[in-house]
């Protein structure tokens, strides 16, 4: 808890609800945020809330109708306290409001429908006092009864007097003797003021009847009384006798006691004897309310004189009181990690009594892992005193006492229930450091094999498992290739059948990671035992069986008795008793000439071989296991009964071949040789396809008339191809008589052979025009000869008569273009497709061009067309 400074305020009563008291964020320096994120709220121990808290603007406003009369009565100054609190740190603030008076409030007689009646003596003396009845006003300060005035008379003066608490009384004095011949009757008003703005007023009549003479006044013996009363005395108990005398005699001389009217409720609380002066108690007597009372006690006698005097009451204090507990703010839950001196509530505990009888003493009952510290006045701080547990103790019965000093103390008391939120500071734990778990081989994909199971002592979603299997390495492969772990349940299920032969356990590792933040989790180890089944049947490694040839065991006949004619060696992958192999004698040419050994699968003799005896002998071993059901199979043993082997060849050569391997070999031979053939015929049907294709495409190309477009090309430079295709080459045309041996050579690359033209060139130009005239000449003769070996693809269109084509260089020509204005299309032809030429430019006037190929192209063709005059030239020719 943060406690903060106090802060006061003074407010007129009878405020308008909403109206602004303070500024409280302000005047404390807190911010607005700081206000709505700390739920800042008012808290009071009084039935009525005056004010309200407007957090999001941080104003003090009337929330109730403020009577400063109602909430303090003539106590000044008048005010009420209330705290602030806000959370998140806890922060403890005191406003205390002083209520300030106004004057709404006009003083009133109690009994001012009925005027004041006085009997009184001609024979009164001057100077005799009439005390008046006294008017009340609620105002206090300057706005209270401040005056009395008396209607104009002649007989009658008024004297004020004040009372210890500040309030006045007044007598009526007469100043002139009465005179009941001249005047029986007196009609005066007594008019009482007060100070406030407006001034208001009370007024009440005073009747005089003047009576006959009684010139003595009852007199008290003591001016002033004094007594004490304890608080909470019975009715009826009485507390002090008063004693007045009158001189007169007769009727003048018997006197009535009263209590006079006074301001408060001291009437309601004390009774006097008429006759004897007794006073008792009549109401309820509260020092929490009233400390001390003064009451006027009036004597009178027959004649209508009166005497009075003052009585003073003391109140003394009685423990009748118990504190009063009230719940300011509790954090409820509380999280098991919050450290010792975290505040759990406070209380604010009152105790109406004073003194010892108010003094307060907290305690907890039971041993329990809380404090009580006090912090302001009548304010207390539950605190927490060590770390909190929640797997032991999850929640708390907290039952605050709280006993004052009194005698006897009394006490009251309050219970908290407190629970404790979790912090996952548990760990999931298995049941064991490691499982085992065993499966039979051959099982089904998904079958379930174990489940492991993990507990943790958090609460709720901390508390929430999920199992993950560790990646970890079986026989090189993921184990997760060979089992899977539900993450909500942890059963280990199998993704693959297992065989006992090649994986006889496997070992994964299985961590229990529980649901808080951060997760916190423990591993187990598993170890799966795979149990063989008996899936393997028995293989036979000797004899060896072989589908060519016959092995046969020789058995000489001379052999006797128990003669060990051969071995029959199995094995069976399996383990245990499905391992175990026994050995019968299934089939035999003799069955009365042999015997297998049961367990070691020896054949022996039965009896003396005698000459009676085939020489081909056939026996049928079946190997079985111990398995259930058993397996087993089945090996053919030869023996041959013979002395010599000659012998033994002739018996066996007829022997029955096994044809089946034979067989299924020309099969797959047959089929091999068929698949190949297709594959070569299909093979030599599409190459043939292919050739034809392509040959019906150049028909058709040489043949088209096929309109060649005018294009513009863009500024060249020499660039080695700004297309698509990188690299150029030039090639030159070489001339000779024989079109027969005209040559196509490679050039250089492009940046090397090509002349570049700039329309701002001006020195070429002049050159070019100079060799305009002979050029042409050699352009016909060149155009002849190439016609004679060179074939027409396209047919170039009619351009001006002006278009000239150049050769230049007459011993190696390059092939150019010489257009005036616009040069003659020019296209690359591969395979059929065009390709657009980028090489070249437009030009303003002739000139002279290499002609640049692709060198991507490979084995390429091409051709160029000009037109020179009405002649029409088309130039093609191949690179090989």
């Amino acid at each position: 808890v943060i406690p903060c400074g106090q802060i006061r305020y003074s407010v007129p009563e009878e405020m308008k609800k909403g109206s602004v008291i303070g500024n409280v964020a302000q005047d404390l320096g807190l911010d607005l945020k700081r206000l709505r994120a700390g739920r800042a709220r008012i808290v009071t121990g009084e039935n009525v809330q005056y004010t309200e808290l407007k957090t999001d603007k941080g104003i003090l406003v009337v929330n109730e109708r403020i009577d400063r009369e109602q909430l303090c009565g003539d106590t000044m100054p008048c005010s009420f306290s209330f705290e602030v609190i806000l959370e998140n740190p806890i922060e403890l603030h005191r406003v205390t409001v002083e209520v300030l008076d106004i004057n709404d409030h006009a003083p009133v007689f109690q009994n001012r429908d009925k005027p004041i009646s006085f009997e009184i003596s001609e024979s009164a003396v001057v100077g005799v006092q009439f005390p008046l009845q006294s008017a009340e006003d609620l105002d206090v300060g300057q706005n209270t009864l401040q005056d009395y005035i008396l209607s104009p008379n002649d007989n009658f003066i008024l004297k004020q007097h004040a009372n210890p608490d500040g309030t006045k009384y007044v007598e009526m004095v007469l100043q002139k003797p009465l005179d009941r011949e001249q005047r029986p009757h007196l009609s005066l008003k007594l008019i009482a003021v007060d100070g406030g703005t407006p001034q208001r007023s009370g007024t009440v009549n005073i009747d005089v009847t003047v009576l006959d003479a009684n010139d003595n006044a009852p007199v008290f013996s003591q001016s002033v009384y004094k007594a004490s009363v304890m608080e909470n005395t019975l009715k009826g108990t009485s507390i002090i006798t008063v004693n007045a005398t009158d001189a007169d005699s007769g009727s003048y001389g018997q006197i009535t006691y009263s209590l006079s009217k006074m301001k408060g409720s001291a009437a309601d609380i004390f009774s006097i004897d008429a006759i004897t002066g007794m006073i008792s108690v009549s109401g309820l007597i509260d020092y929490e309310k009233d400390r001390k009372y003064e009451v006027r006690v009036e004597a009178k006698d027959q004649g209508g004189l009166t005497g009075t005097s003052k009585i003073i009451f003391d109140v003394f204090d009685v423990n009748d009181n118990a504190p009063i507990i009230n719940i300011m703010s509790f954090s409820n839950p509380v999280s098991e990690d919050a450290p010792p001196g975290t505040t759990i509530a406070i209380l604010n505990i009152k105790d109406a009594d004073s003194e010892k009888n108010g003094q307060i003493k907290c305690s907890i009952d039971g041993k329990l892992p809380f404090k009580i510290e006090s912090s302001l006045t009548n304010y207390y701080n539950l605190v927490s005193d060590q770390y909190f547990d929640r797997e032991s103790v999850s929640e708390y019965n907290i039952t605050i006492t709280a006993t004052d000093y009194g005698t006897p103390p009394l006490s009251s008391s309050t219970k908290l229930h407190l629970k404790i939120s979790d912090v996952n500071d548990n760990a999931p734990l298995f049941d064991k450091i490691s499982f085992s778990a065993h499966v039979t081989e051959n099982n089904s994909p998904g079958v379930s094999i174990f489940a492991v199971s993990a507990r943790d002592s958090d609460w709720n979603q901390n508390a929430r498992i999920s199992y993950l299997l560790e990646d970890t390495q079986v026989s090189g492969s993921p184990v997760s290739s060979y089992v899977t772990l539900n993450s909500e349940t942890g059963v280990i299920s199998a993704v693959r059948s297992f065989d006992y032969e090649q994986l006889k356990e496997l070992q994964l590792i299985v961590k229990a990671q529980d649901g808080g933040s951060p997760p916190l989790s423990s591993n187990v180890t598993v170890k799966i035992l795979v149990q063989d089944q008996n899936d393997n049947p028995p293989q036979v490694l000797y004899p060896v069986q072989t589908g060519g040839s016959v092995v046969a065991e020789m058995v000489p006949r001379s052999a006797d008795v128990g003669y060990l004619v051969t071995k029959v060696v199995a094995v069976d992958v399996d383990s245990g008793q499905n391992a175990w192999l026994s050995y019968k004698l299934q089939k035999a040419t003799d069955r009365a000439l042999f015997e297998v050994g049961l367990q070691n699968g020896e054949i022996r003799t039965v009896r003396q071989v005698t000459d009676k005896d085939a020489v081909k002998q056939r026996l049928s071993v079946i190997v079985e296991d111990n398995g259930q059901p058993s397996r087993s199979a089945t090996v053919i043993v030869n023996v041959a009964v013979a002395d010599s082997f000659p012998e033994v060849l002739s018996e066996f050569t007829d022997f029955p071949h096994d044809k089946e391997y034979n067989d299924n070999l020309t099969f797959y031979l047959v089929l091999a040789l068929a698949v190949v053939s297709f594959l070569f015929i299909t093979s030599l049907v599409v190459i043939i396809s292919v050739k034809i294709y392509r040959w019906r495409q150049s028909r058709v190309l040489y043949q088209s008339n096929l309109p060649v477009i005018p294009y513009y090309p863009p500024r060249y430079s020499d660039t080695l191809g700004t297309g698509t295709l990188q690299h150029v080459y030039n090639y030159e045309v070489c001339r000779t008589t024989d079109s027969r041996k005209s040559d196509c050579k490679f050039g250089r690359a492009g940046s090397q052979n090509v002349l570049i033209m700039d329309p701002s060139s001006t020195g070429t130009m002049q050159r070019i025009q100079s060799e305009k005239k002979n050029c042409s000449q050699m352009s016909a003769l060149v155009s002849n000869i190439f016609n004679l070996c060179l074939s027409c693809w396209f047919k170039a269109w009619d351009y001006s008569a002006e278009t000239a084509n150049t050769f230049l260089n007459c011993g190696l020509y390059h092939i150019s273009f010489a257009p005036k204005g616009i040069i003659a299309p020019v296209f690359w032809i591969y395979d059929g497709l065009y390709v657009d030429s980028r090489s070249y430019r437009p030009m303003a006037s002739a000139g002279c061009y290499s002609l640049s190929l692709p060198a991507e192209l490979g084995d390429w063709t091409g051709s160029v067309f000009h037109t020179g005059g009405a002649a029409r030239r088309l130039f093609r020719w191949k690179h090989c």
